[in-house]
């Protein structure tokens, strides 16, 4: 529901304190003035620099920059059979005066009265407690495609600068997310650099956008499913999954999965070479950038961070090693501020429309409460083993060919290998121009150093969770590390 619509009905109905958040308030400005027109309603703005001004009518400098004398004027607007509306622009930066809110707070209930609506225009919600109850809340949202559609045109305005339809969606996808400005920059940045408009610069724009907010980042690498040995089962799933997304009903749009394993199996590198296997980029969540230091503070940038991840549809969300990062969900040591945020997480996970793909990733299950895996917040638990003998030759043909190791060598004994522990063979070998013979003795599986923890991860997804390498349920196999020998202590038994 558009800005218009939504206010238009609070209005109506003479709710007299509304808050809209926007980080756009010209085009948010432009929306409730031209809404005035069509209602003939009174509008006056205020803003700390220019301070009152009514349309059509001379600058109030007797005003000026006052938020006190800003909230009585509107008083002066009001007609018996008319609606007079105030914007007050960045307010909240005003709501720590006691004055103030008094005032504002007497002004919203007397407005009942002679239909004097108050608007607080800020890019945040902050409303001090004893006016809590007195505003409505409602959000500016970024620009659909189809005013992406139209930005983009009204900057490509010469033959050539547009590109052909399958392109442009491409171009409109990219820039999902952007504020209406943020779009126009990254289009005319474009026409500068190419002489007409590509992905390339939205997708800088949009970069430069999540770094500021300091709480996600956007990977877009260019590995695909042919870097990454192995897991077929697990790439088809996701592949036809991500597919029925373009059928355009939110009833078949994916969830996500949520990947358990032993460490150096694939997971953060499946979700990376995922995203561009379909063409999504992969923004990554690190829970420990949305702690905050103050009371609250970590729960509303968890909402935020949500928030950026639904605009910026479709995409692909990853958190790695959820368990750890969301340690003390449990509510201990920190006074619950890490199961509040994973409680947003949670209903997020269950409630969301957009068309985001969530991957999680985990090495430690213990860790995880049983509802985090339950149906309709995952399409599918799934457990990455200890690569098999074919999946194994695969990622060492990667990467002899990737660190340039001559084929004719033979490959070490690599019994209970994990695919990076295989890399980081290759690696070593090319570092220290070593055979991969001689470079195996530095490598150290997981599978031995770890070897009860990996043993007990094993045998819990056994029958719970599906096989990322082949089709249907993960059965553990004899090929599980051996776990030390049990020795019966009754000495004539030994």
């Amino acid at each position: 529901m558009k800005l218009n619509t939504r206010l238009t009905e609070y209005v109506r109905a003479c709710f007299t304190g509304i808050w809209i958040e926007s980080h756009e308030h010209q085009d948010a400005l432009t929306e409730i003035a031209q809404l005035c027109r069509d209602q003939q309603w009174q509008l006056a703005t205020w803003d700390i620099e220019s301070g009152l001004n009514v349309p059509d009518q001379p600058q109030q400098d007797t005003i000026g920059n006052d938020p006190l004398t800003a909230i009585r004027s509107i008083n002066a607007l009001a007609s018996p059979d008319g609606t007079a509306i105030l914007v007050l622009q960045n307010f909240h930066r005003f709501l720590q005066s006691a004055e103030v809110v008094q005032a504002l707070a007497r002004q919203i209930v007397a407005g009942k009265q002679n239909r004097t609506i108050v608007v607080v225009l800020s890019p945040v919600v902050q409303i001090p407690t004893e006016l809590e109850k007195m505003f409505v809340v409602m959000e500016h949202d970024l620009p659909n495609r189809q005013e992406l559609d139209e930005i983009a045109r009204g900057i490509a305005t010469e033959e050539g600068e547009l590109p052909k339809d399958s392109e442009l969606q491409t171009v409109i996808d990219a820039a999902a997310g952007l504020t209406r400005m943020e779009a126009e920059n990254a289009f005319s940045l474009s026409l500068v650099r190419q002489e007409r408009i590509t992905a390339d610069a939205v997708w800088e724009m949009k970069t430069q956008t999540l770094k500021k907010s300091g709480l996600l980042s956007l990977y877009r690498g260019g590995e695909d499913f042919s870097s990454l040995g192995g897991l077929s089962a697990l790439k088809a799933f996701c592949k036809r999954a991500m597919l029925q997304s373009h059928r355009g009903n939110s009833r078949y749009r994916p969830r996500g999965v949520l990947l358990l394993s032993p460490p150096g199996c694939g997971k953060s590198q499946f979700c990376k070479a995922l995203g561009k296997e379909v063409g999504r980029p992969v923004l990554n969540i690190d829970v420990g950038s949305l702690m905050g230091s103050l009371v609250g503070q970590s729960e509303e940038r968890t909402r935020q961070a949500l928030k950026i991840i639904d605009a910026m549809a479709p995409c692909v969300a990853m958190i790695d090693e959820v368990e750890k990062a969301f340690a003390g969900m449990n509510g201990s040591g920190d006074s619950g501020v890490a199961s509040r945020m994973f409680g947003t997480f949670l209903s997020w996970l269950n409630d969301h429309e957009s068309d985001v793909f969530v991957v999680c990733t985990a090495n430690d299950v213990s860790k995880l409460p049983p509802e985090f895996s339950r149906s309709e917040r995952f399409d599918g638990v799934f457990f990455l083993d200890l690569p098999s003998r074919e999946e194994k030759d695969a990622i060492w043909k990667l990467y002899r060919d990737l660190y340039e190791i001559d084929s004719a060598q033979g490959a070490p004994d690599d019994t209970n290998w994990t695919g990076a522990e295989i890399k980081s063979c290759c690696r070593l070998a090319a570092l220290l121009d070593l055979p991969l013979n001689q470079a195996a003795q530095n490598v150290v599986p997981v599978a031995v150093t770890a070897a009860e923890s990996v043993g007990q991860l094993r045998s819990w997804a056994s029958g719970r969770c599906l096989s990322a390498s082949r089709s249907g349920i993960y059965q553990q196999t004899n090929g599980s590390p051996k776990a030390r020998r049990r020795v019966n202590r009754e000495p004539s038994n030994n």
